[in-house]
């Protein structure tokens, strides 16, 4: 028998205009990595080197004087690790309830039949465009008892709208016929949420739970005013407080002694704030690269109505 000879793939010609915008392309994407990649450089170089040689100026992709004492700084002070374990769990308590609250609210607008559900649409994008304010809400909070408690980090952020209508628009996309097989097989409305709705909703879900969680970590304003202890302070409060302490000290240089002191000090108020920004910023990028592959299918949701 004769061998068959392999089937040649065409290949699609390219002019020369569409070799130059693919090029264009290639080029501004480029550009726009380096400029979010060389400031992070800049940053994780400046947290490892000296504070007094760092004021110089000069460093750009490494450090010229390394040191440790930016984070040794940093960590000298006992409650930045407890502060750590408020954040981890704000961030694990917060992100699981707000995705919990967020689907059973979103599968329930999503269904037609549900009475008033326009008006509790209307209602609910309603707080997207008015609020009550500062004072208002910490009077509420005070009525509430979450003043001074942990539940004050996670109760109101439970629920976001931008995430509730994302997550409605998702379910809606999801074949009517599925939910109707499923209900004649015998399953009711939870049943189908749990084995349905839920595993083919993976991509949002990691798109919401990110954000969610990133929100969470990135919050230093509900420790700063909503507590007045520093037990509960999360570890952006208690670093937001040590950077506020080392610029106020750096402005308050009376003589020339402490002038020339400070001056040649290791740790600057800039050398430590990079070093705080590098401290909280590596921890939530590390959960980046699990979530990913449902990130990017994710994103683009709402993008195109089919």
């Amino acid at each position: 028998m004769k061998k068959e000879k392999p089937v040649k793939k065409s290949k699609i010609k390219e002019n020369f205009s569409d070799r130059l915008i693919q090029g264009f392309i290639y080029l501004v994407v480029i550009a726009l990595c380096l400029l979010i990649i060389i400031p992070c450089i800049n940053v994780l170089a400046l947290s490892f080197n000296d504070g007094a040689d760092a004021a110089k100026g000069g460093i750009y992709f490494w450090p010229r004087v390394f040191t440790l004492d930016n984070y040794k700084e940093v960590f000298a002070d006992g409650k930045i690790m407890k502060s750590y374990g408020i954040t981890i769990a704000r961030t694990f308590i917060g992100t699981s309830l707000s995705l919990i609250v967020t689907t059973l609210a979103a599968f329930a607008l999503k269904e037609e039949k549900l009475p008033g559900r326009k008006i509790i649409t209307m209602l609910i994008t309603f707080t997207m465009l008015f609020g009550g304010g500062m004072i208002p809400t910490y009077i509420q909070y005070k009525n509430l008892h979450l003043l001074n408690s942990f539940w004050v980090y996670v109760i109101p952020g439970m629920v976001g709208v931008t995430n509730l209508l994302m997550v409605r628009t998702f379910f809606e996309s999801i074949p009517d016929s599925l939910e109707e097989s499923a209900k004649l097989d015998g399953c009711g409305y939870f049943k189908i949420y749990t084995q349905i709705v839920l595993p083919l909703s993976k991509p949002v879900l990691a798109v919401v739970g990110l954000y969610t969680a990133v929100g969470h970590w990135n919050d230093w304003f509900a420790g700063a005013f909503y507590m007045n202890s520093s037990k509960l302070w999360p570890v952006q409060t208690v670093l937001q407080q040590m950077l506020s302490r080392a610029m106020a000290s750096s402005q308050e240089v009376k003589t020339a002694s402490q002038a020339i002191a400070q001056a040649n000090s290791a740790v600057t108020s800039d050398s430590l704030k990079m070093a705080a920004v590098v401290i909280t910023t590596v921890p939530i990028l590390c959960i980046y690269p699990f979530a990913q592959k449902y990130f990017a299918k994710g994103a683009m949701i709402g993008a195109v109505k089919g």
